[in-house]
Formats: C-alpha cells, structure tokens, sequence
C-alpha cells in the first residue's frame, strides 16, 4: 500500500494508514463507511499540461528511472469533437509524481510507451481510454482495472467517485468529466479535477487488490485484465449508419438509402471539421427526412428540423444526398435488416426452436444462482452473447468447456459456467 500523504482543501496532510478503512465495506453489509474527506487539491500542487517536446523526454527518462505501477487517465472531447482522441492525458507514479500531457500539442505520446513497457498501468474502466491512448503511441503490457475489479468483487457503486469513497473514504469532486476537453487553454479547474482522477488511483488499486484476494477472487481478475491486454483492436463496425437513433421504426428499403446518404454524407462534413456528427446534423433530423422523403430543396427546409440557419446553410448538402438516394436502382438499396452470425433474438426462439428456448432458460437460472452465490453479476461471469450462441448450437458431445474456450470465455470462467451450462443442455420444454 502507497503511504505517501495526501493534501486535503483544509491543508491537513493525511496518511495512507489514516484514511485507508481497516477493512474493506462488504456490498449489503452494515460496516459504516469513515467520514468522507474531500481530496481538492492535488498533493503536487498546480499540475500544468506538458506542451513542450523536451519536456515530455525529460518525464520519459523520469518514468525510465523509477518503478511501481503507474496510474493513467485519458479525457476526450467525444461531444463536441469527432472521433475518441485523447486531449489531454493524465499520469501518475509514486516516486516521480503526477503530470498531465498535452497530446494536440505534443504530437503523439509515443516517447513514454518505452518507459512504461515492464510497468503495470492503472486505469479505471480501461477499456473507455486504452483505445486513446494508443491512438497516441501508449500500449499497456500489464494492467489493473480499478472499475472491473469492483465489479468482479461484486460491489453494487463501481464508479471512480464511489469506489475511492467506499475504499478509501476520500471525496473526490466530479463535474468535467462530460468537458470540451479540446478546450485551450484549460482552465485550472479543469486540470486540478484531471489530475485528482489520477491522485489515489494506486492506493485504490492497492485496496482492490486487497479486497478481490479476500474474496478468493484474485486469480480471476488477473485473468480478465490479461485478456484486456491481448485483445486485438475492435473492427469496424458493420453498416454503422444503422445505428442512427430511430432507426428501429423503418423497414422500407428506399428509406433506409435516405438514412445511409444523409448519415454518409454528415460523417464526412463531420470528420472534416472535427465535429461531433450530431453537432452537424442531428439524429432525428436524419430520420425526419427519409420518412418525409422531401420533393424539393424549399420542401426540405420547410421541415422544422431543418429550418434553424445552420441546417439552411447546409440544404443543398443534405439535398443532394436524398437526391442520390431516391435515384438508387433497386437492386442498391440496403436490405431491411443485417443478417447476423449469431442465433435470433431470445424472444423469437420458443417459435423457432422451442428445445433452445428450453436450454436457454435453465442456463440464465442456473448462472444466475451462481452469480448470487458468489457475488459477482452474471455478464462478468460470461458474455451473455456465448450464453446464447452455446445453447442455440450446443457443441457435439456435450463439449461444453471446449465451446466456451473457442468462444474466448477466460479458465476461470469456464471452471465456474461450464456445469451450469451443461445441466440445461437437456433441459424440458415446458
């Protein structure tokens, strides 16, 4: 455990060993929680953004020097900017200190990914920064995630907020976390609130770390953390346009094209502004227009959603987009849905497969009592998505831990799922 002091807003200086609980809260236990102690003021004082290159080298040979775990955090600017790039990056180690890094200013952080190669990286809820971060030239090698982590220990609050809270009994002030973090120059409370996210990171994971051994669930966690770090990028997604909210509502061919122009068309003039696509056009704009299927330009900007003096502006681009997708041939227009690699929806199976439907069932009661039985919710025990697509297609054999490993279910949750899941393969249909 770190026992380095922390520095309150009243100026008392406060050990690990003072404001650490004894023992950690148990979720739905009566331990009463210590007083909370706001943490306002970072221990290293006014942090500033690195912008200068010389500077970041200074901090690489710094980081090279020292050991121990390093505490990360990434703020976006996901709202206002286009894309998940990180504006400003947070960092720290206990025997070099806290920093924040500018990554606009600086290029990339690539010079730092070295440093921190034999170093285990403590992030909360990895998988929102890690993409960020190696889009500026930082991957981890080994990592601890302090929010998995209290959803594997089964804590019902697994925020940052309430986890330092409950572990620590430390307050920390919340409310820029939603900020244009594009922002420049950043104001000051912007930056003390970054570089508090990162302040007790290393005493929360020291505490967590503590908390899943005493619950024989250490093991586990590890494995989780290790596939965070194999995990090969996400793909692309498929047809992304279908995620347009509202989309649900159509079916017809002719007025999906409209979706797919428009959106198209709004996520290029998106991308070259570096806009946030919903900053351009909105969603229910979008769909507005393919239900209207708009005759004309002056029908198009008679349509509320598109008469503020933005959209007018921009009638003729948005024109010629459902122009070219009221002039698609047949044969080009999307189909009314994708066909999927995985089973149906759950609420179609008792008419297709009645015996799945039966399996599947069994399988959610029966992993469901495990997940009460060890305290952990049952979509961190297993992706429901293999749930599905084991009892759809039960393996041959009633192979059932050779499924799971293909279908990239961790040892760990194979030992705990596999009986569960075998016991509903015969499964009655009521």
């Amino acid at each position: 455990m770190q026992t380095s002091d922390i520095t309150t807003d009243s100026g008392a200086d406060i050990s690990a060993a003072d404001r650490l609980p004894g023992t950690p809260a148990v979720p739905g236990g009566d331990d009463a929680l210590p007083q909370i102690t706001p943490l306002l003021v970072p221990r290293d004082g006014d942090v500033q953004p690195i912008v200068d290159p010389l500077r970041l080298a200074s901090w690489a040979r710094n980081l090279a020097a020292g050991s121990g775990p390093v505490a990360l955090d990434a703020e976006r600017a996901s709202g206002f900017r286009y894309g998940s790039r990180a504006y400003l990056v947070q960092l720290r180690r206990a025997d070099v200190g806290t920093a924040l890094f500018d990554p606009i200013a600086l290029g990339d952080l690539a010079l730092l990914d070295a440093p921190l190669a034999d170093s285990e990286w403590v992030l909360h809820a990895a998988s929102q920064d890690l993409p960020c971060l190696a889009e500026a030239g930082m991957h981890p090698r080994k990592l601890f995630d302090t929010e998995l982590a209290g959803r594997l220990a089964g804590l019902p609050r697994v925020g940052l907020g309430p986890l330092v809270e409950q572990m620590l009994g430390l307050g920390l002030a919340k409310g820029h976390g939603a900020a244009d973090w594009s922002t420049r120059p950043l104001p000051a409370a912007w930056l003390t609130y970054a570089a508090l996210d990162v302040e007790v990171l290393i005493e929360l994971r020291d505490a967590m770390e503590a908390l899943l051994d005493e619950q024989g669930k250490l093991d586990w966690a590890r494995q989780e953390f290790a596939a965070i770090v194999a995990a090969p990028p996400t793909p692309p997604r498929v047809d992304p346009w279908r995620r347009t909210s509202g989309i649900h509502k159509i079916r017809e061919p002719r007025v999906l094209a409209i979706v797919r122009e428009l959106w198209t068309t709004r996520d290029s003039v998106a991308r070259r502004r570096d806009l946030a696509p919903h900053r351009v056009l909105p969603d229910t704009a979008i769909v507005a227009a393919a239900f209207a299927k708009p005759a004309s330009l002056d029908a198009l900007v008679a349509m509320p959603v598109f008469a503020g003096r933005i959209q007018r502006r921009q009638a003729s681009t948005w024109w010629d987009a459902i122009r070219r997708a009221m002039a698609l041939p047949s044969s080009a227009l999307p189909p009314s849905t994708l066909q999927g690699d995985g089973p149906p929806p759950p609420a179609k199976w008792a008419l297709k497969d009645p015996k799945a439907a039966a399996r599947l069932t069994a399988a959610r009661a029966a992993l469901a009592a495990t997940s009460e039985r060890i305290n952990m919710p049952v979509e961190n025990m297993l992706s429901p998505d293999l749930v599905r697509r084991t009892m759809w297609t039960p393996p041959a054999g009633e192979d059932i831990q050779a499924a799971l490993r293909a279908g990239g279910a961790r040892e760990w949750q194979i030992e705990l799922t596999a009986d569960d899941l075998r016991g509903a393969l015969d499964a009655p249909v009521v």
